[in-house]
């Protein structure tokens, strides 16, 4: 609550946005972030896909939803919280509420998010993430990545993600 201040709640209603939507996203970008410094990009994606409808599409949500994480969530994986409202690949929107708690660096990123057009993002091996505007760049990225953590995983122990 303290850090909940004036000036955060004033920027939260510039943007049309509650302190729990605020707290809630912020968490996602808590859960999603690796590199702290992206937190802000990541929170600009999340909101660009809020305002034009786009479903959030979340890993940590459904690995909230499901109660554990997993290394690579597969389809199955979202498909066994299909009607959980933490389940962003099935709710549209925000979830209910937080999934963690956030950071006031991650508060601070959804309240003064990058300022790009990105919709899309992918996580590589060493925690960063790939960003892009459009779907097929995006499906790219996310096959090259996935090329890069097999092969990781076939050079054996220690060399996983």
């Amino acid at each position: 609550r303290r850090h909940w201040t004036p000036e955060r709640e004033a920027r939260a209603d510039s943007m049309g946005l509650s302190e729990r939507e605020v707290i809630t996203l912020a968490s996602i970008v808590e859960k999603e972030a690796r590199v702290p410094d992206e937190m802000p990009t990541i929170a600009a994606v999340f909101l660009n896909r809020l305002e034009i409808g786009y479903a959030l599409q979340a890993d940590p949500t459904v690995q909230y939803a499901r109660g554990e994480h997993e290394n690579r969530l597969l389809f199955d994986h979202i498909d066994e919280v299909a009607d959980n409202p933490y389940n962003t690949y099935r709710h549209p929107g925000l979830p209910p509420g937080p999934i963690a708690s956030p950071s006031e660096r991650a508060i601070d990123a959804v309240l003064h998010p990058a300022d790009v057009n990105y919709l899309y993002f992918v996580a590589r091996p060493d925690g960063t993430h790939e960003f892009n505007r459009h779907l097929v760049d995006h499906n790219r990225a996310r096959e090259r990545i996935r090329r890069q953590l097999d092969a990781r995983e076939d050079s054996g122990p220690g060399n996983g993600p």
